[in-house]
């Protein structure tokens, strides 16, 4: 892989020591890839470590907490024409990089690859590697694995083009859940999502709670229907959200937070294309099929 092919873009806030340890981890991958770290105006000392421990990574400080919108900062500033994407507790699996970099140069029509995950420290399979393997989409013959629209963010190589010709991740969302509507918008500028079982990702996320966690997820998959979706389907969303709030707490912020979006989400709305909106109905229908 050339040097130059590939950046790790990672975004970082207030999690100095975890970033180190996937930061020694990268630095020793044979692929040797750029590493730039946007960083979310942390207080912790980020800035400093890095200058200090890997001064041979590339950082992008900005003044503000932009949450998954620091990703779209690294991909704008990096140089060459792919990128992975990397948080603080993730790293790639040695060899996966490059096996990315050759399916997106022997398939001009891949804008993402999306990788299989394991989560340490055991190695087990994180829960999306089951939904992304049975995607029930089909593509061009050749490729390694299916056509998805979804992925995980911490575990996706992307092609730089593609994902600026997409718009990177939505600005209302901010962050939590917002690979889906990338997934769909990636999709509706004509460009195919592969799974590739042979990449691999490693996650290894901080075992303690997430306070608010399940609220900006609710909140964030009825914004996508919102801003993407038919409007039965927003409705349908929004309805169950409703219902959900009358019991749970996490629901009620969610909806309460959704409200207050609504009017940007509907200002910025843009109906999928039919064949992008066909292929969500399909994988819906293949997923609650299978719960």
């Amino acid at each position: 892989m050339p040097d130059s092919a590939l950046t790790v873009v990672i975004a970082t806030r207030d999690r100095c020591d975890r970033l180190a340890g996937t930061l020694r981890r990268l630095t020793e991958l044979p692929e040797n890839p750029r590493i730039l770290v946007v960083d979310n105006a942390s207080t912790d000392g980020t800035r400093r470590m890095l200058a200090e421990r890997f001064p041979a990574v590339r950082t992008l400080g900005l003044p503000v907490n932009r949450g998954a919108l620091a990703r779209n900062e690294g991909v704008a500033a990096a140089p060459g024409p792919y990128v992975a994407f990397s948080d603080d507790d993730s790293w790639w699996e040695p060899g996966s990089l490059a096996r990315a970099v050759e399916l997106l140069e022997a398939e001009p029509r891949v804008g993402l690859v999306a990788a299989r995950t394991r989560v340490a420290p055991d190695g087990t399979p994180d829960p999306i590697d089951e939904l992304l393997a049975g995607s029930p989409l089909r593509g061009p013959a050749g490729l390694p694995g299916p056509p998805v629209l979804g992925f995980l963010g911490c575990a996706a190589v992307v092609r730089r083009s593609a994902f600026l010709a997409a718009g990177g991740f939505h600005p209302l969302l901010f962050f939590g859940a917002e690979e889906t509507l990338l997934a769909y918008d990636m999709a509706a500028t004509g460009w195919i999502l592969c799974h590739d079982p042979r990449v691999i990702a490693v996650h290894g996320p901080d075992p303690g709670p997430r306070p608010g966690r399940a609220t900006v997820i609710h909140r964030n998959e009825a914004l996508t229907a919102w801003l993407r979706r038919p409007l039965p389907v927003a409705l349908a969303h929004t309805w169950r959200l409703a219902r959900r709030s009358l019991g749970d707490g996490s629901a009620r912020g969610a909806l309460a937070q959704l409200l207050l979006r609504l009017p940007a989400a509907l200002a910025a709305r843009r109906p999928l294309p039919a064949a992008v909106e066909a292929a969500a109905r399909h994988v819906e229908l293949a997923r609650d099929t299978a719960r």
